[in-house]
């Protein structure tokens, strides 16, 4: 009867244990909006001009990969001759990956492509590091503040552009609402 007990008390304690060792899921939401200012490091010449200022939008799902961003405005503050001048129908597309933790912090990635309608040139940003804080919780929707991007860039002249390439080690900043930011 004593074994009976003891073995019925264990079945009754196995569901228990299981509980405690699983790591927390965690489903905080962060969404941005706004603008971003892009300042371009590396480039000699021409490919010194392509900063830039974009507008987006993109609400993370709880560290959903690759969430498009929706892009409402897109503008170089001088795209020298890597963007054939007077030239200024870019199609804009990226994408962003946010993950919240639990202390607000976020972290992630965002890859931004940058092609130029008539000439083909392509600029990207890739190998990326996004940071930033979230006032979210587990019931609702966070804002991301005091973004930043830090990563690599290419670019790819297209036809008739000439002058332009990816020089070595291209790196970039962008900032969240600001025009200047410090790398974490």
């Amino acid at each position: 009867m004593k074994k009976l007990a003891v073995l019925m008390g264990l079945a009754l304690l196995l569901p228990w244990n299981g509980c405690g060792n699983s790591a927390p899921t965690n489903n905080i939401t962060t969404s941005t909006s706004g603008y971003w200012e892009a300042t371009l490091f590396g480039g000699t010449g021409q490919t010194s001009l392509m900063d830039f200022v974009v507008q987006f939008s993109v609400t993370d799902t709880t560290g959903q990969p690759n969430q498009p961003l929706s892009i409402t405005g897109f503008s170089f503050f001088n795209a020298g001759q890597c963007f054939t001048p007077g030239e200024n129908q870019q199609t804009v597309s990226g994408t962003a990956t946010l993950t919240t933790a639990s202390t607000g912090d976020v972290t992630g990635t965002l890859n931004l492509s940058i092609t130029a309608l008539n000439s083909g040139t392509q600029l990207a940003f890739t190998n990326t590091s996004l940071t930033g804080t979230s006032n979210g919780t587990t019931t609702t929707t966070g804002t991301l503040s005091g973004g930043v991007v830090v990563g690599n860039w290419t670019l790819t002249p297209g036809t008739g552009v000439t002058g332009c390439s990816t020089p070595a080690n291209p790196t970039f900043i962008m900032c969240q609402g600001a025009a200047t930011c410090t790398a974490p």
